[in-house]
């Protein structure tokens, strides 16, 4: 057979004699693609001769041959279309992988599951809600281990896919950056109120409706106009609960960009993307690693952050979780994350507690304005390394530069004037009432998140008052075994003024996957029963529970009569919570609780453990230790 001049040219380009020189910044990928040096033996793993087929596989997705010398990016995308929280997510991912290839880069994309606590509450998928956090952590640590990338860039949007996005980054100490999908807008509908003095609705307004529902305070057409106008788009839950709690945590940790934590999903993506893009590969440059970040410092920064703004209680799972991968559990435990917060004030008047949004506080100027004013006071590590390769107190100096950020520091500036024309009251603060000074601020420290200890929770709880002032509340116990039936009893107004609500049977092994009492909790409130009924549960809360909440009660009741406490209360036992002692309490006598652990038989719903439930089961450890899978 004869070829004409044309093929064999055609032909012998794809034989090239030495191989495309590598970026200096490509060195794990080389692993993937071959390494072009002579000198590596054709034998050895990793050799440009040994890798021929995994670069066949990559042409045939589109590789052209100088895409063989750049570094490979994992981008970790945990999109679906089955949630507002998530669902740019994949447009997000297209705009980042853009960006890798305009900066000399190859992205290769890891799509991960993501559940929704708002449409899951309530209800038995709730239970993988925490679990998810897992599961998607360790689907980015196998796909980008697995491809040997250089570095990754990870997305977050729904509660636990933000802190999930950031899991795997220090667990292998990677180059990485994340990046938060963005807020929502809160919803708006004439003649709608958030009953908390504003007019932005968000799913806390809804979950607390259905319980005015309940009990006969609100109709079923007022429950539907705000079923349509509550969620107007794209975004995570618009108010400080717990997908903004931590995405404002992770910037003050250092893992992303300055300002990024705030932006609204509806708002332009672009210059957050190539800013975060560009910061990814400067660290790659200069060899920043995560733990290089994330030291105890940046974690005490963190939890400043959580308690300033008013943040979400699973920001005590969350953290410690990320602690737990930068091998820190020690150093920054749950002692150490309640200590550092009780020296901080709130000064966030965001939703649940207050009626602003995360929208109303970027367009201040986003997280730097909470951070300039715990600069001032002392309250944060201002030498802590970031992303950016400067400190946190660099960043927002030049954040606010009149001559690099001349279009921030107006609008700024025009805001806060706008604002403060509108206080009623004599706090003068920086933003109008969005945030507060630190010298006036919201509330004083020691009125948010409480660790607790006592017979009832040997090792321990978490108090969530968020501003409010409520020394102690004593009142007999009225138990229930499970979320459901508590719900039941909630709208159906078989709970009373003065009472201990008890859920048990809810925390990681019990349930399993300790899923959020928001549905009970936010029908407490609807119910017009939130200061004046307790909830105490070893579940955990949504961020948008409020009232007198006391949840991740450890030992749970899962545990047994041997080691806790919980699975011995009755209906009518006197349980007192005192805030200022930090104690939580059974007031019974010792020879009765003795009397019961004898005759004491489980009396939840029994489980049928397969799959996943199965497997998480037997791997989780203690909410105390941030419910982690080790």
């Amino acid at each position: 057979m004869r070829h004409s001049k044309s093929t064999i040219r055609r032909f012998a380009s794809f034989h090239k004699p030495i191989p495309p020189q590598s970026s200096p910044l490509k060195k794990r990928s080389k692993n993937l693609t071959g390494d072009p040096d002579p000198n590596v033996s054709a034998s050895s793993p990793g050799s440009y001769a040994k890798m021929t087929a995994s670069r066949a596989n990559l042409r045939a997705t589109g590789w052209k041959d100088e895409d063989f010398s750049k570094p490979v990016i994992t981008v970790g995308s945990p999109w679906s279309n089955a949630l507002p929280c998530n669902f740019h997510v994949r447009e997000l991912a297209d705009q980042v992988c853009a960006s890798i290839e305009k900066h000399g880069g190859k992205a290769f994309v890891c799509g991960t599951p993501v559940i929704s606590d708002g449409m899951t509450n309530g209800s038995d998928g709730m239970k993988y809600s925490l679990i998810s956090r897992e599961i998607i952590a360790d689907c980015i640590e196998t796909f980008h281990e697995g491809y040997m990338a250089d570095a990754m860039i990870t997305l977050g949007g729904c509660d636990k896919s933000t802190p999930a996005a950031l899991m795997p980054i220090p667990r292998v100490d990677g180059i990485g950056v994340t990046l938060y999908a963005g807020t929502a807008m809160p919803g708006r509908c004439e003649g709608c109120s958030n009953g908390k003095g504003g007019e932005g609705l968000d799913a806390g307004v809804l979950m607390e409706a259905i319980g005015s529902y309940g009990v006969g305070r609100m109709s079923q057409e007022e429950l539907d106009r705000l079923e349509r106008y509550a969620l107007p788009g794209s975004g995570t839950c618009s108010a400080m609960f717990t997908a903004n709690t931590m995405s404002s945590a992770i910037e003050a940790l250092g893992m992303s960009i300055p300002g990024s934590s705030s932006r609204p999903a509806l708002y332009s993506s672009s210059e957050t993307v190539d800013e975060s893009v560009r910061c990814l590969f400067l660290c790659m440059e200069r060899n920043i690693k995560a733990r290089d970040i994330m030291t105890v410092e940046a974690f005490e920064n963190a939890a400043t952050m959580v308690y300033a703004l008013g943040g979400s209680t699973n920001a005590y799972l969350h953290l410690l979780a990320l602690a737990r991968e930068c091998d820190l559990q020690d150093q920054f435990d749950i002692d150490k994350f309640h200590n550092v917060g009780q020296n901080v004030p709130l000064i966030g008047n965001l939703s649940p507690h207050g009626p602003y949004h995360m929208s109303d506080l970027h367009d201040l100027g986003g997280v730097p304005v909470a951070m300039r004013e715990l600069l001032q006071a002392g309250l944060l590590h201002g030498d802590a390394l970031t992303v950016t390769g400067q400190t946190i107190e660099e960043n927002v100096v030049q954040y606010f530069d009149p001559i690099n950020n001349e279009r921030k520091k107006e609008k700024y500036e025009m805001e806060r004037e706008k604002k403060e024309l509108n206080i009623e009251n004599d706090v003068r603060n920086t933003t109008g009432g969005v945030i507060y000074s630190t010298s006036e601020p919201l509330s004083l420290p020691g009125n948010h998140l409480t660790v607790l200890r006592g017979s009832l929770a040997t090792e321990s709880a978490i108090l969530k008052l968020s501003g409010k002032d409520i020394p102690h509340f004593e009142g007999p116990a009225n138990v229930f075994d499970d979320e459901f039936s508590a719900y039941e009893a909630v709208t159906s107004g078989k709970i009373t003024k003065g009472e201990v609500l008890v859920i048990r049977n809810e925390g990681p092994k019990g349930s399993p996957g300790m899923p959020e009492m928001l549905s009970p909790g936010a029908a407490l409130v609807g119910a017009g029963l939130g200061k004046h009924v307790a909830l105490v549960t070893d579940g955990r809360f949504s961020g948008a529970s409020h009232g007198i909440m006391v949840g991740h009660v450890t030992p749970e009741a899962a545990e047994g009569p041997e080691k806790s406490m919980l699975s011995l209360v009755e209906n009518g036992d006197v349980i007192r919570i005192d805030a200022k002692k930090r104690t939580l309490d059974l007031k019974v006598d010792e020879t009765t609780l003795k009397e019961r652990k004898k005759v004491w038989k489980y009396k939840g719903k029994e489980k049928i453990l397969r799959g996943v439930f199965k497997k998480y089961v037997n791997s989780v450890s203690s909410a105390h230790l941030g419910s982690v899978t080790y």
